[in-house]
């Protein structure tokens, strides 16, 4: 495997808070990749100063080999990004979102395809703004994949998905990984990294706390789940 992700000593600090503290990982190409830990761990800063987003007091994180920051348009014709939060223009309707996305790059999916496999078709000719939760959440997904990228980046990709909904996202995930594609997930559903996940990466308070296999992570604590697990990592009482 080729390494296309790589992280070394990135840190960050906001307010005097340092909120990703000396983290280093390595993504391989075509593995799934899944950042775990609490609300305000850090998983989201991570992938801003990842992708360029954000500057880093200190270290690196490259794509490709390159730095997203110096090389945006080069890295971001290679990926595609979900975050958690998305602002769309007012009034703007789901098949003009995609249309001004498609127009991004020169090699695109076709968006009917991507909107019916998440079942928004019947939306393509609705505004984006009045669209359910779930609904926008699975329509920036499709967005994130429009450009059929060779590294996905997912945010919480399957917050406020029932489910169903949320199954059906991890079928497509699953279909994304045996066409290659490398997946780099945060998620706070344990059964979600279960089913998803080659390698988890877990950090509390900006800092790493373990990596490696769901059955490594598993093993190396006293339980036999891996939620069980993440609690004990976390240095939470574990209730049955």
């Amino acid at each position: 495997m080729n390494t296309c992700i790589e992280v070394k000593d990135l840190t960050k600090s906001f307010n005097g808070r340092t909120v990703v503290d000396k983290i280093s990982f390595r993504v391989e190409k075509g593995e799934v990749f899944g950042l775990l830990g609490h609300n305000g761990a850090g998983k989201s800063t991570i992938i801003d100063l990842l992708l360029g987003l954000k500057k880093p007091d200190y270290g690196t994180g490259t794509i490709f080999g390159l730095d997203p920051a110096k090389n945006r348009k080069a890295v971001f014709k290679r990926v595609g990004v979900q975050l958690q939060s998305s602002n769309y223009q007012n009034s703007i309707r789901v098949d003009e979102l995609c249309k001004e996305m498609s127009a991004l790059y020169e090699k695109c999916e076709d968006y009917h395809k991507l909107l019916e496999h998440f079942s928004l078709e019947k939306f393509e000719k609705s505004q984006v703004n009045k669209l359910s939760g779930g609904e926008r959440q699975r329509l920036s997904v499709a967005l994130a994949l429009i450009n059929n990228p060779e590294i996905v980046f997912l945010d919480e990709l399957t917050t406020g998905l029932d489910t169903a909904a949320r199954r059906e996202v991890w079928g497509y995930l699953k279909d994304l990984k045996k066409k290659g594609t490398t997946i780099f997930l945060t998620t706070h559903y344990m059964e979600e990294a279960e089913s998803l996940c080659d390698r988890i990466f877990l950090i509390k308070d900006g800092r790493k706390v373990t990596e490696g296999t769901v059955k490594n992570i598993i093993e190396s604590s006293p339980y036999e789940t891996l939620e069980e697990a993440y609690l004990w990592y976390m240095g939470e009482e574990v209730t049955r």
